[in-house]
């Protein structure tokens, strides 16, 4: 699905990622974990080319998408929620769903998450369609930025901390669906703060420090370890 080989990234003369590779296979999770400013959203952002790596490769299924356009690798089935949720609040919920149906374009399998699909995922925003984004609430904000990625039938979803600020039964609701995309063959990159809640549905953990991977093992594995915990993520 995703091979990334050995790349560098920068902002500007700061060397944020360090000869980084990974990979991350059809349908499945891998969760990167770290203390803030190790450059865990630099990583996101150069898989979906926001910050494209000076070095190395990136690929999907196979092809090389390092030199494209963010609109070019959202059409290969690349969809982003980023930290933050980044709505556009003079847009209401509908819009911003039709918006995120229309950019993708993706020609690829379609996979049913159209609009309909996640209003029956997502409840609460079938009262909040014609609502402006900026009158949400964190927790409604988050529905709507993985909504407005999954209508645009992604085969690899990056998750920049979904879990920011929300509340317990929201994240119940959010790991339930993550579930049921990876049962339909989807694959994420779950970037997270919160360990316990990665660590319930990732298939693999990797933890980064100082720009680079420091270990990589399986949610038990990561259980088994807390020295890893400790040193890391100041657990």
């Amino acid at each position: 699905m995703l091979e990334i080989r050995n790349i560098d990234a920068y902002y500007g003369d700061s060397h944020v990622l360090h000869d980084m590779s990974l990979a991350i296979g059809q349908a499945e999770v891998v969760a990167v974990l770290g203390r803030n400013g190790v450059g865990k959203t630099t990583l996101v952002r150069s898989i979906v080319g926001l910050t494209p790596p000076r070095n190395g490769q990136i690929l999907l299924n196979g092809r090389d998408i390092t030199s494209l356009h963010p609109y070019e690798i959202i059409r290969r089935g690349v969809a982003l929620v980023p930290q933050g949720r980044r709505m556009f609040p003079s847009l209401t919920v509908r819009e911003t769903l039709e918006i995120g149906a229309l950019v993708s374009r993706f020609d690829g399998e379609r996979r049913g998450w159209t609009v309909e699909r996640v209003l029956e995922a997502f409840p609460r925003l079938k009262e909040r369609l014609d609502t402006l984004t900026g009158r949400l609430s964190g927790g409604e904000q988050e529905m709507v930025a993985i909504s407005r990625a999954l209508v645009g039938y992604p085969r690899l979803l990056l998750l920049d901390e979904p879990s920011e600020g929300l509340s317990p039964q929201m994240l119940t609701q959010i790991e339930e669906l993550f579930r049921e995309l990876k049962a339909t063959g989807v694959s994420m990159l779950l970037v997270e703060q919160q360990v316990a809640f990665a660590l319930r549905f990732a298939d693999r953990v990797l933890v980064m420090s100082k720009g680079q991977l420091v270990y990589e093992g399986t949610p038990a594995d990561m259980v088994g370890n807390p020295e890893v915990g400790k040193r890391y993520l100041g657990l």
